[in-house]
């Protein structure tokens, strides 16, 4: 059969129409979670409120699924999301302008983070060297 040059481009245009197949899985970590609602955890004594938004399913190393969630702090009009931090439990206020959080990974607490509730900007806590 003689097809014109468009004739080809046509039949794989229609033939990558078809229905694709999920291949992760219902065990999946990247699963959709149905997002919670926003949830106000704490306010500063300067206003700065700070709240569970973003939501994503993970799982343990047991196998047991768990939601981590991410941080936003809010103060009026104005809404910061902290980058690259979920959490998997409640943050503590140290003063008006800092909190720190847990970052978690596949349900597992890992190291603490100070948030500035300025900016929004986490910095890995390290624990001060024993004299």
């Amino acid at each position: 059969m003689n097809f014109p040059r468009f004739g080809y481009f046509g039949l794989a245009a229609l033939a990558a129409c078809g229905k694709a197949e999920d291949k992760t899985g219902k065990d999946s970590v990247l699963a959709t979670v149905k997002q919670p609602p926003d949830s106000l955890v704490l306010t500063s004594g300067t206003g700065s409120e700070v709240w569970l938004t973003l939501a994503r399913e993970a799982k343990g190393a047991d196998g047991v699924a768990c939601v981590e969630r991410g941080l936003e702090v809010r103060r009026g009009a104005s809404r910061v999301k902290v980058p690259l931090l979920y959490t998997g439990n409640v943050p503590v206020l140290l003063n008006d302008s800092t909190i720190r959080a847990i970052l978690w990974t596949q349900c597992t607490p890992g190291d603490p983070y100070l948030v500035n509730l300025r900016n929004g900007r986490p910095v890995r806590d390290r624990p001060k060297a024993a004299r």
